[in-house]
């Protein structure tokens, strides 16, 4: 049986006694009903993970003694995902499943075909704050030791006037011309003679990008994908690119 998981900052792994967030001393005392001497795992989002003992469970207060501490390396790929922000819960889902497919970092994208608007000051961040909590939580779930940041969600325009510097930008598109993953990464490895470090997927809404948007985001280096003859929901073309990218550079 695995142990429960709990999130412990970097910054408190080298105190004698770190003491786990309120949230989770509660979750600790009031729905695992766990009590000191009880073993659990401990991450800090940034690669390490240990196992520890709960010394002092209280409702609000929960102090951990540290044992043995591992190291999981990095994937041999850094993943970025450029999501177009799709209506519901449905980016909840992506974020998710992005955490188990091994993303380091989800970039929300507001284009103009997006139905989800930002509702007024402070929504970007608000909405940041939740989809990085929801992040959390898959962490936790799945045993990812490394956690992804989710950016503030941004505007195309926003996103192109300063992309993330990558070794290989993509942009899904129902538009001609458009080569498989496979052949873009073959493709780069014999130009550079070596499989990309990085890369970035940018996946449109329902409708995809705008040809507009697609022109722009081409103009900035990207290269146009196919994900098949099926059109796919949003949610499900972000899984599929993240997954033979995975398979492809991991």
């Amino acid at each position: 049986m695995s142990l429960h998981r709990f999130y412990l900052p970097p910054s408190r792994w080298s105190e004698d006694q770190p003491e786990l967030d309120p949230a989770d001393a509660h979750h600790c005392t009031d729905v695992l009903r766990l009590g000191s001497g009880d073993a659990v795992t401990v991450f800090d989002g940034q690669g390490n993970e240990a196992s520890a003992t709960l010394t002092e469970v209280m409702r609000k207060h929960t102090f951990l003694s540290l044992g043995e501490r591992r190291s999981t390396p990095k994937p041999r790929c850094s993943l970025t995902l450029a999501q177009a922000v799709p209506k519901g819960k449905n980016m909840d889902l992506v974020i998710q499943k992005a955490v188990e497919l091994g993303a380091s970092a989800l970039i929300p994208l507001l284009s103009e075909r997006t139905v989800v608007r930002l509702d007024g000051p402070g929504d970007a961040g608000r909405k940041q704050e939740r989809w990085q909590s929801i992040a959390l939580e898959a962490c936790k779930q799945c045993g990812q030791n490394w956690m992804p940041e989710v950016g503030l969600p941004r505007t195309m325009k926003e996103f192109l006037s300063a992309p993330p510097l990558v070794d290989m930008m993509l942009v899904a598109s129902l538009q001609p011309g458009a080569r498989s993953i496979k052949e873009v990464i073959a493709s780069f490895e014999t130009t550079h003679t070596r499989l990309p470090e990085s890369a970035l997927v940018l996946i449109g809404p329902e409708g995809d990008f705008t040809p507009e948007e697609i022109a722009q985001t081409l103009g900035a280096g990207a290269f146009p994908i196919t994900l098949g003859p099926i059109i796919l929901r949003t949610e499900t073309a972000a899984l599929y690119c993240l997954s033979v990218l995975g398979h492809e550079l991991f």
